[in-house]
């Protein structure tokens, strides 16, 4: 056992001192390059309007720079600035941010069955006003559902795009850059179905209240891509969409102190080796279960217990010893979880 100690202290010292405020990456250029071409392309059935592309993933998230590589694709998140949406019952704006275009489509999110997916019809065309900028509301007579089938970004001439899920998936200059490019529509407000994470009691001051007014000002996004149990549905399948809270997560995890980014990127690691050791099993756990786990813990623990006699390795396994009861207490009340592929 003191053995373990040792070592845990060895590799906490490791880590703090080679995990340094990161300077600008070879992925971090690509991912501003890849955001400046996005912003310059026009739809194909929309010459007037433009992409408005926001770096999201690891690139965005982690403000340190660890010696084991933690940053796999380039994720990009964009939408277009014709297009909006807007909370069920929310009366549409009429005062825009400036990159929106003279005209706007706002479409109304409204809730499915199934909690976080949605559906969104179009309800309102905004058209922009000359003298003040303000702009003028009409209602559809008819309001279509905006399909989820969204047309990818058109990407650099020549390489190689596929989908994957609701991710157009650029391999620019063969493997080492992956691009995934995922379409969105952009929601200005925070949606009244997260109203409960502003107001939640937390006993440890974080997020603390300048962190949330900004996570709730920048609104969130809604994605094209159904429930998996809904996918083969003929007219789910086509029609519903997901609330992304990608920037809320950049806002959260960059105000995490380095001791806490720097466990997030050791799960992480650990997380990605043991799933190669099963490579014929889907993995189960994904870096969205980790950083669900570590912001969980953000709020239910106080500063003192990330940086009173750090030992990271200690904090590591804490936090994966919570994963596995909440997934064991998952399973043991829906059993029937356990044969569902992930």
């Amino acid at each position: 056992m003191s053995d373990d100690c040792v070592v845990s202290e060895i590799v906490t010292e490791f880590f703090i001192n080679t995990c340094q405020l990161r300077t600008p990456t070879e992925h971090a250029v690509r991912a501003a390059l890849y955001s400046c071409h996005a912003a310059n392309v026009h739809p194909d059935d929309d010459v007037d309007a433009n992409y408005l592309p926001l770096i999201t993933g690891s690139v965005a998230e982690f403000y340190i720079e660890p010696m084991l590589r933690h940053v796999g694709d380039i994720d990009i998140m964009y939408h277009r600035n014709t297009q909006l949406a807007i909370p069920r019952g929310h009366p549409p704006p009429t005062e825009l941010p400036a990159e929106f275009h003279n005209y706007v489509e706002v479409f109304e999110i409204i809730d499915s069955h199934l909690p976080g997916y949605v559906y969104l019809k179009l309800r309102y065309l905004l058209t922009q006003c000359g003298d003040n900028g303000n702009y003028k509301v009409v209602e559809y007579d008819t309001q279509p559902y905006a399909k989820n089938g969204v047309t990818p970004i058109n990407t650099y001439k020549g390489v190689h795009t596929e989908r994957h899920g609701p991710a157009s998936c650029t391999r620019v200059h063969g493997v080492l850059h992956h691009v995934d490019a995922v379409p969105c529509a952009h929601c200005l407000t925070w949606p009244p179905q997260a109203a409960d994470w502003q107001t939640r009691r937390r006993n440890y001051g974080w997020p603390d209240s300048a962190t949330l007014d900004r996570v709730i000002s920048n609104g969130c996004d809604v994605v094209p891509v159904a429930h998996r149990h809904c996918r083969q549905h003929e007219w789910m399948g086509k029609y519903q969409w997901r609330l992304s809270f990608s920037r809320a997560e950049i806002v959260l995890i960059n105000s995490w102190m380095p001791e806490q980014q720097i466990v997030y990127h050791m799960l992480r690691v650990f997380m990605k080796l043991e799933s190669l050791k099963s490579r014929s099993i889907p993995p189960v756990i994904s870096n969205y279960h980790i950083k669900t786990l570590m912001l969980w813990f953000c709020e239910l623990k106080p500063r003192s217990w990330w940086t009173n006699n750090t030992n990271l390795v200690r904090i590591c396994t804490k936090l994966l010893h919570s994963l596995a009861v909440w997934l064991s207490d998952t399973l043991s009340r829906n059993p029937w979880l356990g044969s569902l592929s992930p």
